[in-house]
């Protein structure tokens, strides 16, 4: 299911193009015509890129690299990138094995991964793309939770052997079961989740788990004793059914997630590649490149947080550091 402000964001920058090339005055028309050759130059050297690309990993991360697959297919039509959603351990799983060029991860590799990638011979680049802040959300009908501490979101989501009722946090609430939509355990998501809520506790046996996080938007719309968590950008592109629950008394948003405020819920969002098929394949190389130069306005567009020009600018000048 496709992000619609990523959908809108498209139609917009679309339009724009169509317009920016429509100059009105004979002056604009001369200036076009006068870098007009140079300009298809350019494109027909862009377009002789060629091969295919494979990714897979984090289903939070998607939005972004979806968006940017289908940016790149117009621009270099002649290479066929391919992403999979199987979740940030799954992706590391099919990278070990070398089925895919890039993986993408709503966390950091884990010491085990980067253990078996390195017996496997594959060395590899870790490239930021944007920032996410985890989003604890309940449907628009639920209207008594605003605001939970991290100890609350513990004590509802760490398995006890009891069964979890609203009023369990604040007695005015009421005294309904509460239903939890997590993602899957192959998730960078629930890593992240497990890591800095759970702390490696178990998760509350009675969730429903899913490695994609459109099931859980779902679920979570559907019922108003429902919570759930997932990344900032599906609670964007769907915040009219959905409300994002702050924490500690900090809303996710921009700022709060680039600042860091929205803690302990704000992480960076990444993309490993193979310096093999970096220096070897110039499809790979020229997507991964594309990337970098595009995740930041992408990241925005689908509802996560650009970083700074000058990380963007770190991550050009790793990529070109592994070019033959």
């Amino acid at each position: 299911m496709r992000i619609w402000k990523y959908a809108m964001a498209s139609t917009i920058l679309g339009s724009a193009l169509v317009l920016g090339a429509c100059g009105s005055s004979s002056e604009e028309t001369s200036a076009n015509e006068s870098t007009e050759t140079s300009s298809q130059t350019a494109g027909e050297e862009s377009a002789q890129v060629e091969g295919s690309v494979s990714g897979d990993g984090s289903s939070t991360v998607a939005p972004i690299m979806e968006g940017i697959v289908e940016e790149y297919a117009g621009a270099q039509p002649n290479v066929q990138v391919t992403v999979g959603v199987s979740g940030t351990g799954g992706g590391f799983e099919k990278f070990i094995q070398g089925e895919t060029a890039f993986s993408n991860a709503s966390r950091p590799i884990k010491e085990e991964e980067a253990a078996k990638l390195k017996e496997a011979g594959i060395d590899y680049t870790e490239f930021q793309l944007a920032f996410d802040g985890l989003t604890v959300v309940v449907s628009q009908e639920n209207d008594w939770v605003e605001d939970l501490t991290v100890e609350d979101l513990k004590k509802l989501w760490v398995e006890d052997g009891k069964t979890k009722k609203w009023s369990d946090i604040n007695p005015e609430w009421p005294d309904e079961e509460v239903v939890f939509y997590s993602p899957g355990t192959d998730s960078g998501t629930f890593d992240y989740f497990n890591e800095v809520i759970l702390e490696d506790e178990d998760l509350v046996s009675a969730a429903t788990l899913s490695e994609d996080d459109n099931v859980l938007v779902q679920g979570i719309q559907a019922d108003p004793n429902a919570i759930g968590f997932f990344g900032y950008a599906y609670y964007v592109a769907n915040q009219d059914t959905l409300k994002a629950v702050k924490i500690g008394g900090v809303e996710p948003n921009n700022e709060t997630i680039e600042s860091g405020e929205y803690a302990p819920l704000s992480r960076p969002l990444f993309t490993y590649a193979s310096n093999k098929a970096l220096a070897e394949d110039p499809a790979a190389y020229d997507f991964m490149k594309y990337t970098l130069e595009n995740a930041g306005e992408m990241a925005e567009a689908v509802g996560y947080v650009a970083l700074s020009e000058d990380e963007y600018k770190k991550g050009l000048t790793d990529l070109e550091a592994l070019k033959k």
